[in-house]
């Protein structure tokens, strides 16, 4: 067993290669015996020392469970922990972090009612994209079951079958121009382009940046230095990050991206604080900014956020809020201010939670996410990067005038009043960091 492959992960929170501070030692377990009854008990006896929450744990013999997996899901703290803890295959785990690759078709959707489900996102170069979907598109079937027949019998959650290379799907759905079209997909692996999207705009006398960011993997760094040498260049003066699709990932990524944006100013301040359980205090630490090539040294941002907007995306906006003015448009973040340790165990990763993350005010604890101080939504009858598309419309107009809209801030008060619900499947456990099918 080999603790943490160098890394602590933000969906896990953290990176022993952060740098800006002092990492804890990772904490290591063996798992010698990989019947299932050797896996469960190696997840339990893990469960028993780093869980944050695990005073609260029962005691079930894990000979009673099929796999670690059902162990897991029977013992977890679900007051708080419904899916921040899980188990992956390795090779998805390596695959994802080390590479932004994932098996799947490569698009993203929501549900907005139950008859009318949305694509939000293609990844370019992908099975969807080849099959013509695109961002706004409706879909109507999925191998030849309507989506409200889906939604009803609770079946829409596996309607694109397992993560394995070949499974293929028949999808019907209507483009943006309002065609109706039938397309066949197979899921091979995709990569996921970690800065999806780089612009400016000029708004108000002012050269605006816009950067949208897919997830804090390890490729994100170099696109990122990329990016911010490309802003710099040009001067921006301003900048809007839109995380929206974001599930998560390295904090040693969140961290760079804060000094990149936080530059000279808030260069050694303390960006993170890890919190564990009593029997791992010697564990706690704290993480500080850097100051990388190219940093901006903004005094505001605007980070435009929706409920997929998780763990390392919600530190991001933590972590630098003590120091710049940080202005979230669109909905409210998804809620994860805890992170996780890997332990690797025969072809598995356990990721239980294993701290709790805190900013240098000491704030945490988000639970309910982080709200939006001007709503706004995620526009799909526009592409992003149109200037013209509701979140990114509202993060220019308040760059420009310093206040959120009257309908922003309406939105926003409704938002406060309401927990939406979690979108199916893209919310547990790894593919909340994917986000995508």
């Amino acid at each position: 067993m080999r603790a943490l492959r160098g890394a602590l992960l933000c969906a896990g929170l953290a990176s022993a290669a952060c740098g800006g501070g002092s990492t804890p030692a990772a904490p290591t377990a063996t798992a010698a015996d990989c019947s299932p009854r050797g896996q469960s008990g190696f997840v339990r006896d893990t469960l028993r020392d780093i869980y944050l929450w695990y005073r609260e744990l029962p005691d079930p013999d894990p000979a009673g469970f099929a796999s670690p997996e059902a162990y897991l899901e029977a013992v977890r703290y679900r007051l708080f922990d419904t899916t921040f803890s899980y188990i992956a295959p390795k090779a998805v785990d390596q695959a994802f972090f080390s590479d932004s690759q994932f098996i799947g078709f490569g698009f993203s959707t929501v549900l907005l009612a139950s008859d009318d489900y949305r694509v939000t996102d293609v990844f370019a170069g992908s099975p969807a994209a080849e099959a013509g979907l695109e961002r706004g598109a409706r879909i109507l079937e999925i191998n030849g079951r309507t989506v409200a027949d889906l939604v009803a019998s609770g079946a829409l959650d596996g309607a694109f079958g397992p993560s394995e290379i070949g499974v293929t799907a028949i999808v019907t759905f209507r483009d943006r121009g309002g065609r109706e079209l039938t397309s066949s997909m197979t899921k091979r692996l995709v990569t996921i382009p970690p800065v999806a999207l780089t612009q400016t705009y000029s708004s108000g006398g002012q050269l605006v940046g816009y950067l949208v960011l897919k997830n804090f993997v390890t490729p994100t760094t170099p696109a990122l230095n990329e990016a911010f040498a490309r802003l710099a260049a040009e001067g921006v003066e301003d900048l809007v990050l839109d995380v929206r699709y974001n599930g998560g990932g390295l904090v040693s990524v969140a961290q760079h991206l804060a000094g990149l944006i936080g530059g000279a100013p808030t260069r050694e301040q303390v960006f993170v604080r890890f919190v564990h359980n009593d029997k791992n205090t010697f564990r706690d630490t704290a993480l500080r900014f850097p100051q990388p090539a190219s940093a901006l040294g903004l005094e505001r941002i605007v980070v435009i956020t929706s409920r997929l907007s998780a763990s390392a995306s919600e530190l991001m906006i933590s972590g630098l809020r003590p120091y710049v003015q940080v202005t979230v448009v669109g909905d409210r973040t998804y809620g994860k201010p805890v992170g996780q340790y890997s332990f690797d165990f025969c072809d598995r990763v356990l990721h239980p939670v294993s701290f709790s993350a805190r900013n240098a005010r000491n704030e945490g604890d988000y639970f309910e996410g982080i709200p939006a101080d001007c709503g706004a939504p995620d526009d799909l009858a526009h592409a992003l990067g149109d200037p013209a598309e509701g979140s990114l419309a509202e993060a220019l107009r308040y760059l420009r005038t310093g206040a959120c809209s009257s309908t922003a801030t309406a939105a926003a008060r409704a938002q406060a009043r309401r927990r939406p619900a979690r979108q199916p499947h893209q919310a547990d456990g790894w593919q909340s960091l994917v986000v995508a099918y």
